[in-house]
């Protein structure tokens, strides 16, 4: 099989995640931005991420290729409902972490912004989603300020959360995004969580990108 993505996007995540848990091997390959052709051609539309199964045939949509993969293989780890809490905290602290992300992507080293079209692709379609990045960014401390209340109130949803279910396949990619933003403070349980799901995964963090 072989799996379509960007590095940077939270929703491939979830599709790499999957895979590093049943230990499955996988082809990964990066679409550039800006490349309507080979998406649209695979499945109609741009979008990542896209899975080729071995039939030749594709899919997208992040938790539909999660739970083709999970069902391929014994135990199934996406088979349950999330867990509420978690699910409304993912919802209330979304917006502003990837208001966070999003000018630091823009500027970040991933490979499909390798070429100045696709970054320039990028720039302008996040533009249009977020408005003027540079004020977003000088933003950065409000906003950082408030993110980090909210990881406070993730501290103890965390506590006894172990083991990997449908939940983490929401939270994680979250939270990996979040880690590409310098000077944010991960509380004991939080950071890990973070490392303990990278590690299960096999799914890299944005640390060494930080900005």
């Amino acid at each position: 099989m072989k799996l379509f993505i960007y590095e940077h996007c939270p929703f491939c995540v979830r599709a790499r995640m999957i895979f590093g848990l049943k230990d499955m091997s996988f082809e990964q390959a990066v679409i550039m931005e800006g490349d309507v052709e080979t998406p649209t051609r695979m499945v109609g539309r741009k979008v990542v991420p896209i899975l080729q199964k071995d039939d030749g045939s594709y899919m997208p949509e992040s938790m539909d290729i999660v739970h083709y993969v999970d069902s391929l293989k014994a135990p199934r780890v996406a088979d349950k409902p999330m867990v509420a809490a978690i699910e409304e905290w993912c919802k209330a602290a979304a917006g502003t972490i990837f208001k966070l992300a999003v000018p630091r992507f823009t500027r970040a080293d991933f490979k499909e912004l390798a070429q100045p079209e696709a970054r320039r692709a990028y720039l302008q379609r996040e533009e249009k989603a977020f408005g003027d990045l540079d004020a977003l960014f000088a933003d950065t401390p409000a906003m950082l300020s408030e993110v980090q209340q909210k990881l406070a109130t993730l501290e103890s949803l965390l506590e006894k959360h172990d083991g990997i279910s449908t939940t983490d396949f929401i939270l994680f990619p979250i939270l990996r995004t979040l880690t590409i933003v310098k000077g944010i403070e991960l509380g004991p349980n939080v950071s890990r969580y973070v490392e303990r799901v990278a590690n299960a995964t096999g799914v890299d963090l944005l640390t060494d990108k930080a900005l």
